[in-house]
């Protein structure tokens, strides 16, 4: 099944997506809801972010070569190793934009604003102490990100504050996909169309499972919450004017375009 978040007649709507046509359904996907009968055309509607989490969390370093990539980037690779556990970061919620909307690059920027396409779980129940072989169960699905990250400000701010929570670097989407075979999944990243870097979505250094389990041992997860899962090398510029897509087959496309804030 595949859920998705739009806004039609000035509502904020959830429905099951079947072919070119949405079935809404009364509540959302993390609790009780009943389909309404009515059916939406895909382009009656304007898909949004298909969930605003409570909690965004983040892996850190997920990929072997992106690991690499950030020793070279960052000076003297601070900050840099490679993970011996799941590490997790936070994301901010206001950063959060959906399919089709625009990356908005600041005044001040250096120029240096990079895609990370990334895997994107999404909690359907609460859980604690899972075990890595029970911690897929409270996966609703999955949908897909774009960590967008400014890296100038990446090595120079001891917090992540800036280069990767400014207003509209965490575009998700275009839909919550409930039948996901992780080991098959493939992720693509195109600019104006030319593939920039592809991977295998499973080759990560901890997966899932793990880090669900890792993190369920000291937090709540909740009902809504996401975990994006990182991106693998390489992670090429983007200018005003740019087109990015991420692509996991199995899942969909998440395109925006990126603009140089007025």
């Amino acid at each position: 099944m595949r859920w998705v978040r739009y806004a039609f007649n000035d509502q904020v709507c959830y429905g099951a997506l079947e072919d070119d046509r949405i079935r809404p359904i009364d509540g959302t996907p993390f609790g009780n809801h009943a389909f309404t009968g009515k059916r939406v055309g895909l382009d009656e509607v304007r898909l949004l972010a298909p969930v605003i989490p409570p909690t965004l969390y983040a892996a850190g370093m997920n990929y072997q070569s992106h690991i690499k990539e950030a020793l070279a980037l960052l000076p003297n690779g601070v900050g840099v190793r490679a993970p011996s556990r799941p590490e997790v970061g936070y994301r901010a919620i206001n950063a959060i934009i959906g399919p089709e909307e625009t990356i908005v690059i600041p005044r001040d920027s250096s120029g240096r604003v990079q895609h990370e396409g990334e895997l994107v779980v999404v909690i359907g129940k609460k859980a604690k102490h899972l075990r890595v072989e029970d911690a897929l169960d409270c996966v609703l699905g999955y949908t897909i990100g774009n960590d967008v990250s400014e890296r100038s400000w990446q090595a120079v701010d001891r917090t992540l504050w800036r280069s990767k929570n400014t207003d509209t670097f965490k575009p998700m989407g275009p839909w919550i996909e409930t039948e996901v075979d992780l080991d098959a999944l493939f992720t693509r990243v195109r600019v104006n169309g030319v593939v920039q870097s592809e991977f295998r979505t499973n080759n990560m250094v901890f997966g899932v499972a793990e880090y669900l389990s890792a993190m369920t041992q000291y937090l709540t997860l909740y009902p809504g919450d996401v975990l994006w899962m990182g991106a693998e090398a390489p992670c090429s510029d983007m200018f005003p004017g740019d087109v990015v897509e991420v692509e996991i087959e199995g899942i969909g496309v998440l395109r925006n375009r990126i603009a140089l804030e007025a």
